[in-house]
């Protein structure tokens, strides 16, 4: 199998990786112990036996999983209730390079082992919400032997780590643990990276290709009505090819067996050629991703919320949309697929491309025109309002954001300048703080609604995911009732729907549109699993078809 990335991961850490890229090759190495199956879209057991049973307890509820029988890692041995334990343990400490999972997972207080059957455990967890059960088994399971050789985190209970951490933090053990565990090697030694997945990482060669082989009589084979869990290509090789341009012509001379992301341009055009569609299938799944800008709410000049309701209105969503995707989007008043009725806000406009709005709006919030441009005294210094925004480079619909907003602006004399950069430095500029407007994308799933490290003041800070710096007393509230306490969809419904109200109002962090992916996919394989959830297929269950 050949699959094209668009860029190096950063890291294949199950703890801190930070792009799609990564986490397709990550569920091929690791396993959770719930997952979807792309073939359903549905919540299926995977490292687990079954979906866990529930119980409630005033102000707890307990979550009860066994781990599968045949579950086993690299070296055979079986996967059990320890290893969870300290997965928790690593996705909870301080310390340690796990900011985005933390949040996820502080609703879990404490863990239970069975004291008769080592692979049965009880997660302790406040307050209860829906979504919990997906939450509870929605994180990678590390194999403590290879991770932990030296019982570094032995000492310390999970309980303990639901407390202030001002303790640990001196810890020792936990210090040496942390130096190890946020090293470079940590995500990307082969011999590190290993879990109860089908694959194993044979090789990866910065800036040319990652490769993947399937392990001998990988346990998940030998499971009975488990069509989900499979590692059927030999081998997957991920080539990395930045240039989209590359990446098309790749395809087209048959050196690729899949290509995600394809310019809607040349999707078209691909629609039309007969040799081309004999070899190829083309999809267009309804995909759980969108583009949105995000504006640095932290610098003086867009501290107001007018003002960044103005830029709002000189992002010009709409355009983007056809100048990048044609047909293949939807435009979205808020984080929520437009998909997913019962939780997107349709009352709710997105922002419409009006120069007159903006233009009233930068008045009202303190800036006068003048003969060069727009000013304001904050601070007792006189600003000057221009933009800089930037966005990743070779992402052809972040680029021609930022080019639109730079005309829009123009247009009211605000100088804009845009500049694409490399992934990483793009992602070291928003973790430090290092910008005023900028392009991103984000997926997700229909599964789960707990944005609170992404919009969260808690996690405003610099490293932390809100890079935006959103939030107010009541966004805060609200993130923390969906993140412990929603007893019902209908109470979700209302809550995601005034969130989305205030992020709109706020106009911090605004998303533009969800795209439909576009993905072609060579026609000697069946079982392909197209879907809406990234990364629109399952390249392990691919199946070559029988020879007519």
């Amino acid at each position: 199998m050949r699959v094209r990335l668009a860029t190096d991961p950063e890291t294949l850490s199950p703890v801190s990786y930070s792009n799609a890229g990564a986490l397709q090759i990550i569920n091929l190495l690791f396993q959770s112990l719930l997952s979807a199956d792309l073939a359903t879209n549905e919540i299926k057991p995977f490292l687990a036996e079954s979906m866990p049973t529930i119980e409630r307890q005033d102000s707890i509820t307990l979550f009860t999983y066994e781990i599968r029988e045949e579950a086993e890692w690299t070296n055979g041995s079986p996967v059990t209730a320890e290893d969870v334990a300290f997965t928790l343990k690593v996705a909870k400490a301080p310390l340690l390079n796990n900011e985005g999972l933390k949040p996820q997972l502080e609703f879990i207080r404490d863990i239970r082992i069975d004291a008769a059957n080592p692979r049965r455990f009880t997660f302790v967890c406040a307050g209860y919400a829906p979504e919990m059960e997906l939450l509870t088994g929605d994180f990678f399971i590390l194999p403590a032997y290879l991770f932990d050789p030296e019982n570094l985190l032995q000492h310390i209970q999970v309980a303990d780590l639901s407390k202030e951490h001002s303790k640990l933090e001196n810890d020792e053990k936990l210090k040496a643990f942390a130096a190890k565990f946020n090293s470079p090697e940590y995500g990307r030694d082969p011999n590190l990276l290993q879990g109860s997945g089908g694959y194993t990482l044979e090789n990866w060669e910065n800036g040319k290709n990652l490769t993947l082989t399937r392990k001998k009589d990988w346990w998940g084979n030998n499971t009975s009505n488990t069509q989900h869990l499979t590692a059927n290509p030999q081998r997957v090789s991920f080539q990395v090819i930045p240039d989209i341009t590359t990446a098309l012509l790749a395809l087209k001379n048959r050196q690729l067996d899949v290509l995600e992301g394809i310019p809607a341009a040349e999707f078209d055009q691909l629609k039309q050629q007969e040799a081309f569609l004999k070899d190829y299938a083309l999809h267009t799944p309804d995909a759980y991703e969108f583009i949105y800008a995000g504006i640095n709410t932290r610098s003086p000049k867009f501290s107001d919320k007018l003002t960044r309701q103005a830029i709002a209105h000189l992002l010009d969503a709409k355009s983007v949309m056809k100048a990048s995707h044609h047909n293949y989007a939807k435009l979205t008043a808020g984080l929520i697929p437009p998909s997913v009725s019962e939780y997107y806000h349709k009352e709710l406009a997105p922002y419409s491309f009006n120069i007159e709005k903006a233009a009233t709006l930068l008045k009202t919030a303190g800036w006068s025109r003048e003969a060069d441009g727009w000013y304001k005294t904050i601070h007792g210094k006189r600003e000057q309002l221009s933009i800089e925004a930037i966005y990743r480079a070779g992402s052809s619909s972040h680029e021609n954001a930022a080019i639109i907003l730079q005309q829009n602006a123009a247009k009211l004399n605000i100088p804009v300048q845009v500049q694409g950069m490399e992934g990483s430095l793009l992602a070291s500029k928003s973790k430090q703080h290092e910008f005023e407007i900028f392009y991103r994308s984000l997926s997700g799933n229909p599964f789960a609604f707990n944005f609170k490290p992404l919009l969260h003041t808690g996690y405003a800070g610099v490293g932390g995911i809100n890079y935006t710096g959103f939030g107010t007393a009541e966004s805060d509230s609200i993130l923390n009732q969906i993140s412990t306490t929603v007893t019902s969809k209908a109470e979700m419904a209302n809550l995601l729907k005034r969130l989305q109200e205030i992020m709109h109002e706020e106009a911090a962090f605004i998303p533009m549109y969800y795209i439909k992916e576009r993905v072609a996919i060579h026609r000697r394989f069946t079982n392909t699993k197209v879907s809406g959830l990234s990364p629109n297929y399952d390249v392990s269950a691919f199946t070559l078809k029988e020879e007519e």
